[in-house]
């Protein structure tokens, strides 16, 4: 099932099922618990992000060719950061550029977010994929000045920047995915392509991820865990770095997922 979350006429929030002719059917229920899929047609004012997260788990340097554009070496077990969950944001909104803690180095990163359906704590890599509700697009936004030379060794503080993580357009179940690591991937910025590759890259799979991040700690349902970006952000472009600017369009494209499209504009004085 693919599923939307949006807004209708009236400004009420629902979730939806999309339909083969591009409509959608409301959901009645907790899409994490007892839903079913009414007859209703979904009255789609706006689309938002396909949920509200619980809590946002990054994973850096997940792939090969990014460790060695990176000029880092690839780890041996996952490296963790957070995002807030106030760095989401809905499809087709805009991309802030920080102006009051200003940064002059805001990247693009295209990933594939995994969301958590059911609770789960120390599972094994085996039945790790039994806990996903779904996939979606994420654009794992990061002022580099500020995760790199002002964050005191930490990266959060270049990571948790409002709208720093655009998700959508839709969440696709498992059961559409025949494989979270057998995937296409890729960044379009201004209408090129400077991310190209596929989620077979990562250095720790999906399954090994959501075993590791449950090791003693307790996913519950809403969590998001971004699984990392492949090769190409603006950071390593040649011969300069390639700094998102206002009026860009940033889109990430996931094979079976769809396409996530935001604006970048600075943000408001």
């Amino acid at each position: 099932m693919k599923i939307i979350r949006y807004s209708d006429p009236a400004g009420r929030i629902h979730y939806g099922a999309e339909q083969p002719d591009g409509s959608a059917r409301r959901i009645e229920g907790d899409v994490f618990g007892s839903h079913r899929v009414t007859a209703e047609k979904a009255e789609l004012a706006k689309l938002l992000a396909p949920i509200v997260p619980t809590q946002i788990l990054g994973v850096g340097l997940n792939y090969r060719f990014h460790a060695q554009e990176a000029k880092m070496k690839a780890p041996e077990l996952p490296v963790l950061f957070v995002k807030g969950i106030n760095t989401v944001q809905n499809p087709g909104d805009p991309v802030l550029i920080p102006t009051h803690l200003a940064s002059d180095e805001v990247d693009y990163e295209c990933e594939l977010a995994v969301v958590i359906g059911r609770a789960c704590k120390n599972v094994s890599k085996e039945r790790a994929l039994d806990y996903v509700l779904g996939y979606t697009c994420a654009n794992d936004v990061s002022a580099r000045d500020w995760q790199i030379k002002r964050g005191g060794g930490q990266w959060c503080r270049g990571k948790f920047f409002d709208t720093f993580c655009p998700l959508g357009p839709r969440l696709v179940t498992p059961d559409e995915i025949a494989g979270p690591n057998q995937l296409k991937i890729a960044t379009h910025l201004n209408g090129e392509t400077v991310q190209d590759w596929t989620t077979s890259d990562m250095i720790f799979d999906v399954a090994t991820l959501i075993s590791f991040l449950s090791g003693s700690t307790t996913l519950v349902p809403g969590t998001v865990i971004l699984t990392g970006t492949p090769h190409g952000v603006g950071m390593a472009a040649k011969p300069v770095p390639r700094w998102l600017k206002p009026g860009d369009s940033v889109t990430i494209e996931i094979e079976g997922i769809g396409r996530l499209t935001n604006p970048v504009a600075l943000e408001p004085r």
